[in-house]
């Protein structure tokens, strides 16, 4: 952020009730309001008109109003706005809203945290309500550097790499354009489709793939992270059911109509992150592995 924002305001529940029970309490709708007429103002105050979309959790299936949602995404206010009462509901999806001079995050118990110039937070911390607590402070956002973040790019080099390797053996790729469960899409890579799935990628996504995975059922693979697939894996996106944390039974797996297993942490051998239009990489992905660069290349 620019160093004039130096400001912390945090937007909490005033009711104990709102605290525990967010969504589901009575008085939620109150409390919502009031956030939202403190959301606005403040995007309003900065002069914000786009928020960029970042550190995005998506643990259930986004609703029409959000699909298309990715990091890196630009959002108007009614959609930061709406991104804002879901996260203080519990319900998400979760991201950190960011523009010039202003930032907002989510906290605990129906809490936000919100970041601006001291003129923009002055004002705000004057608006009173029946249903909202503002505390202002001196803050900053919690720091987004990752200790080893992805630096290579998907770019034709990497793509030529894809498309070589799909042609001698199975090869499954993972889209990872948010965090969470459903924060991805896979695909069979082949040959012919190799320069399609390029241009399906959307930026700042990290870009994994495995080449010739084992996909058997297994209860080793129960313990760790993994994915699920329906047989058959025919060329193109697949249907697939992430288990983060694992599965108590295989039967729990296989019941569900997924008869193929892949363990995650085999996703870290080829991989590299979309860079923006102007070919830039601006994304904060932790390095699940040795990068691209050290692997074989056609």
């Amino acid at each position: 952020m620019a160093e004039e924002v130096i400001k912390e305001l945090i937007i909490s529940p005033r009711s104990e009730r709102v605290r525990e029970e967010l969504a589901d309490a009575d008085a939620w709708s109150s409390y919502a309001a009031e956030l939202r007429q403190v959301i606005g103002a403040a995007i309003g105050k900065s002069a914000a008109d786009f928020l960029t979309v970042g550190d995005l959790l998506v643990s259930e299936p986004l609703s029409d109003g959000h699909l298309g949602l990715r990091n890196g995404a630009e959002v108007r206010s009614p959609q930061a706005i709406e991104l804002v009462e879901g996260m203080a509901a519990g319900r998400g999806p979760y991201c950190r809203l960011a523009a010039p001079g202003l930032e907002i995050e989510s906290g605990w118990d129906g809490a936000i945290h919100l970041y601006a110039t001291r003129t923009v937070i002055s004002d705000l911390a004057g608006i009173h309500g029946q249903s909202v607590i503002l505390q202002c402070r001196d803050g900053v956002p919690e720091p987004t550097e990752i200790s080893r973040p992805v630096e290579a790019v998907a770019d034709e080099r990497f793509w030529a790499t894809v498309a070589e390797a799909s042609s001698e053996s199975l090869t499954l790729l993972c889209e990872r354009w948010a965090y969470g469960a459903y924060g991805c899409r896979w695909f069979r890579v082949t040959r012919k489709n190799a320069a399609e799935l390029a241009r399906l990628m959307r930026p700042r996504s990290l870009v994994c793939v495995a080449s010739e995975p084992k996909l058997q059922p297994r209860t080793e693979l129960l313990d760790d992270d993994f994915t699920a697939f329906v047989a058959p894996l025919l060329p193109g996106e697949l249907a697939y059911r992430a288990y983060p944390g694992g599965a108590d039974t295989l039967s729990e797996v296989t019941d569900a109509g997924f008869s193929l297993m892949l363990a995650d942490m085999v996703m870290g051998n080829l991989y590299a992150v979309v860079p923006d239009p102007d070919g830039m990489n601006r994304a904060q992905w932790e390095s699940p592995g040795e990068p691209y660069s050290d692997c074989p290349r056609p």
